[in-house]
């Protein structure tokens, strides 16, 4: 493990892994950029003001202050190379190339990936017209977007005039781009499940359910999540987990 970590992003994701880093003996320093008020000159951590849409300059911060390890959590810096940049620079750095965050930043990628791989998802179209949008007859419906800056939209909806409108509301002002998947809605628990890997050795982590939906009973609009609970009740844990 290196003295010097660097981790990006301002969320609550970065804020676990910055805590977490800092309890490790072998790390003598964590920055987080730009961090939040919780990592804030708290013990080993501080925030960093460096700016991380410039890949340039995060190479030079890292390099002026001997970071020894930098982890990405921030989607939108994913999808636009920082790791493939940093490694480029020499800069040792833990997350996904541009190539492989298209999974998680490109819905019609990641769609079309697990299509060609054989891997089980919910029935899918991606439009650039929003007449042809609602023209979809799956009994119901997710509507999904992405825009800008990683930004995402994601509607469910129960029937084929609640997709159309928010259909409507996402291509009209472009917020979130200009292509919707319109995908079959899945009836069941979600839960997540995350691996590390190095291309050869997965490491998997224990399943996790999200809260999205703002209000109780799943009645409310879907959000990006608003935390998560782990281990879940739905799934036996392994014995070496």
């Amino acid at each position: 493990m290196a003295d010097r970590v660097l981790v990006i992003g301002s969320g609550g994701r970065e804020h676990a892994l910055a805590w977490k880093l800092a309890q490790s003996p072998h790390v003598k320093q964590v920055f987080v950029a730009p961090g939040n008020a919780g990592t804030a000159d708290n013990g080993k951590i501080s925030n960093s003001a460096v700016l991380v849409s410039n890949h340039t300059i995060v190479t030079q911060f890292c390099k002026d202050h001997n970071i020894g390890l930098v982890l990405v959590g921030q989607e939108a810096l994913l999808a636009a190379g920082i790791v493939d940049d940093l490694r480029a620079a020499g800069v040792r750095c833990f997350g996904p190339s541009a190539k492989a965050a298209q999974l998680e930043s490109n819905t019609t990628f990641a769609k079309a990936f697990l299509d060609r791989h054989g891997i089980p998802t919910a029935r899918w179209k991606a439009f650039t017209n929003p007449q042809e949008a609602c023209s979809t007859d799956f009994p119901a419906r997710v509507v999904r977007a992405r825009g800008p800056a990683a930004r995402k939209e994601v509607t469910i909806a129960a029937s084929k005039e609640e997709a159309c409108r928010a259909v409507q509301e996402i291509m009209q002002d472009r917020t979130f781009g200009d292509m919707v998947v319109i995908e079959e809605l899945l009836q069941g628990e979600e839960l997540s499940c995350l691996c590390f890997t190095d291309g050869v050795t997965v490491a998997s982590m224990p399943p996790a359910q999200a809260h999205k939906r703002l209000l109780d009973g799943d009645q409310g609009p879907n959000t990006a999540g608003m935390g998560a609970y782990c281990p879940v009740p739905q799934v036996q844990q392994p014995s070496h987990l």
